[in-house]
């Protein structure tokens, strides 16, 4: 109730600050969407409320309930952030310039917004399930429940017909997502016109240039042209302040009274040309930004304007581990990235660019919003101008030093070993190999194979014949699948960026379904494996695997869907397993195993397993292992556990909680020298 209560004090300070709306003079319709969507969202959460739960039992049976609302109470205040600096009138050439054609209303805030609302309508129906003492009811709402999980709605359009409004995806919404940007634009061009008509200083006319060309006509738009340096170096504010990395092309410059970074380069600009014009017109919230450039054709020149961030993820990384060598991140935080550097990447593949050095030394971050958990924007970086890039790997503060190769596919060693440039179709599954290896980094805060004792030509070798980085026994292999997935040694076995966001999005939904994950020494698991889920929902929605990113206003649909699907291979897993009955429970000893799907079963005894003092312990749709303490094996380390016990008992199901129990069953696998393993024997 208290995250409830936070996320009401948000929207009115969201409809405080619009009380204001006419002092916001860049991005106004954006604005008023945020707050309409915001503000329909808490409407939609309160009625699901109203409807499902029950306000004297917000102590015992709404635990569900805090993790989701927490996550949507940060949403809220990141909102809330993006409107004070949309009101924010100082500095207004520079913000006009970094806000115009930026997407980070939609593409950032409100769909974080749509990926978190499916969680929590979802938890108010698990907490409705079980709200009130009254059998007959409690099973109405669980087959009310199951119903609106059926195979139908995994239609795009009878989902939006059905759930429209309860997931903010009506009609309405929908076109303004694609019209809200373009309506600014135009007002924003309308405005510059009238500061033109009313006069302006000689050096004010030249940076309406930026917006409009030399005969007062729209020109196509601020990031597809080049204009002189004169207008940048011409400026009276315009001051160098320092080079970011080894390199000389990057430098922290001061202009319009804002920071930002300056790419400056020389050569010949006329062939390169179509590429900074593809450069300048991207717009993405997790790639970095380029608001305008400028040119001296006669020095042969180059200035490119970038958003400045806080560093990059490798030097942040050192930072936060230290000599300690902890954890840089929480499981949650390190999915977030995770999210935001594949949302990036999906929009650049998209486009057709192939970035071919991705590591954490090209993804900038900085702190997101007020967060004070932890949590970062990222940003992708180092992509394009090929022939113009200084290499990360002359930068000796490059974490992987000579070890560059680390980052690079099998595929792009063996073309480097032969000396032939990397073929265009393993380009875009390159970069996802690049993607798993920056995963393992974030996940355990180690840099891949550093602990290996083989270098150069034997680790490149080696990595071809498909070693890879090894994770610590504690990992949750719901996260290191996906990562594994990645580096597949065959480019055609692993997923698209397209599909790694459904699946990092589904895990993020995981994490705040269950937020004892991290407090267990045996936490809890999936029942089924996500990216078993994507490869076949790929096969039933052909379109899914299309390599346009999915409009923002899909990612309930997605989500939903992925549920549907969820739900039923763990019915079918539990069929397959189960010999106990029609319950489906399997009794072992103290044991008692619960489908996912019937969270109302009983004991023998006659013992509601809905009854409060089992509500607090009770965790849904999961697969939870046995009492770790009587499993553990005198010695063995905090959280690895021994199997089961199997004893007499009226039905028997063998259950594997955890990866510690599965690795124990499994055939042990023969490490090389190394302490690495191949991916046949991991297979």
């Amino acid at each position: 109730m208290e995250q409830f209560r936070r996320i009401g004090e948000d929207v009115g300070s969201l409809k405080a600050l619009m009380v204001f709306q006419d002092n916001i003079q860049i991005n106004q319709r954006q604005c008023f969407l945020l707050l309409d969507i915001f503000s329909s969202a808490y409407e939609s959460i309160a009625e699901e409320m109203r409807h499902n739960l029950r306000f004297d039992e917000k102590h015992m049976k709404w635990r569900v309930l805090e993790q989701p609302l927490r996550e949507l109470h940060r949403i809220f205040k990141d909102a809330e952030a993006y409107i004070r600096q949309c009101l924010d009138t100082k500095d207004w050439w520079a913000k006009a310039i970094t806000l115009y054609q930026n997407s980070d209303c939609v593409e950032f805030h409100i769909h974080n917004l749509l990926a978190c609302m499916p969680i929590v309508i979802e938890a108010i129906d698990i907490a409705g399930e079980i709200s009130g003492l009254d059998q007959d009811e409690i099973q109405r709402k669980k087959t009310m429940f199951a119903d609106k999980y059926k195979q139908d709605y995994r239609d795009w359009k009878l989902f939006k017909w059905r759930f429209g409004k309860q997931y903010l995806i009506t009609q309405d919404f929908c076109n303004r997502f694609e019209s809200a940007g373009n309506e600014d634009r135009w007002t924003l061009l309308h405005k510059i016109s009238g500061k033109k008509l009313s006069g302006s200083t000689k050096y004010g006319k030249r940076l309406i240039d930026l917006f409009k060309s030399a005969d007062g006509s729209e020109s196509q738009n601020l990031k597809g042209k080049l204009l002189p340096s004169s207008v940048l170096v011409g400026s009276k504010d315009y001051q160098v302040r320092r080079r970011l990395g080894a390199g000389s092309q990057y430098k922290e410059i001061v202009w319009l009274g804002e920071t930002f970074a300056s790419r400056h380069f020389f050569g010949e600009i006329e062939p390169l040309l179509p590429e900074i014009s593809l450069l300048l017109s991207l717009s993405h919230p997790n790639i970095v930004l380029f608001p305008c450039g400028f040119t001296d054709e006669e020095k042969k020149e180059c200035f490119l304007i970038m958003e400045l961030m806080s560093r990059d993820l490798c030097s942040y990384i050192k930072e936060i581990c230290g000599p300690r060598k902890r954890l840089p991140f929480s499981l949650p935080v390190a999915i977030d990235l995770m999210l935001q550097i594949a949302r990036g990447m999906e929009y650049l593949h998209s486009k057709k660019i192939y970035h071919g050095d991705l590591d954490p030394s090209n993804i900038l971050v900085k702190p997101r919003g007020i967060s004070t958990e932890g949590y970062l924007q990222a940003k992708v970086s180092g992509f394009g101008l090929a022939s113009v890039n200084i290499s990360n790997h002359k930068n000796p503060s490059n974490q992987s030093g000579s070890l560059y190769f680390i980052w690079y596919a099998p595929e792009v060693l063996e073309e480097q070993e032969q000396g032939k440039s990397t073929e265009k179709k393993y380009a875009e599954k390159s970069d996802v190999y690049s993607f798993g290896m920056v995963c393992f980094e974030l996940l355990t805060g180690k840099v891949p194979f550093e602990d290996s004792h083989l270098q150069g030509d034997k680790m490149s070798r080696n990595i071809r014949a498909g070693e890879r980085p090894l994770f610590p026994f504690y990992s949750l292999r719901y996260v290191t699948n996906l990562t594994k997935k990645c580096w597949h040694s065959d480019p055609n076995q692993r997923p698209s960026f397209s599909s790694i966001c459904r699946i990092l999005r589904y895990i993020k939904r995981f994490l705040a379904m269950n937020p004892d994950y991290n407090s267990q020494l045996d936490p809890p698991v999936p029942m089924v494996d996500y990216c078993e889920i994507e490869s076949g929902l790929l096969r039933k929605i052909p379109s899914w695997g299309s390599s346009e990113p999915s409009p923002i206003s899909q990612i309930p649909f997605q989500m939903f869907v992925y549920r549907i699907a969820e739900r039923e291979r763990t019915s079918s897993s539990l069929k397959d397993t189960s010999e106990s009955g029609s319950d489906g429970a399997s009794i072992c000893g103290d044991e008692i195993v619960v489908p996912a799907d019937d969270p109302f079963s009983t004991t023998p005894e006659g013992k509601s397993l809905s009854s409060p003092d089992s509500v607090k312990k009770k965790l849904p749709f999961l697969k939870k292992s046995s009492d770790v303490k009587s499993n553990r094996l005198p010695g063995t380390p905090r959280g690895r556990s021994r199997p089961p016990q199997m004893t007499p008992c009226r039905s028997v199901s063998l259950r594997l909680g955890s990866e510690s129990q599965l690795m124990a069953m499994s055939p042990r696998i023969r490490r090389t020298k190394s302490g690495h393993v191949s991916d046949s024997e991991l297979s």
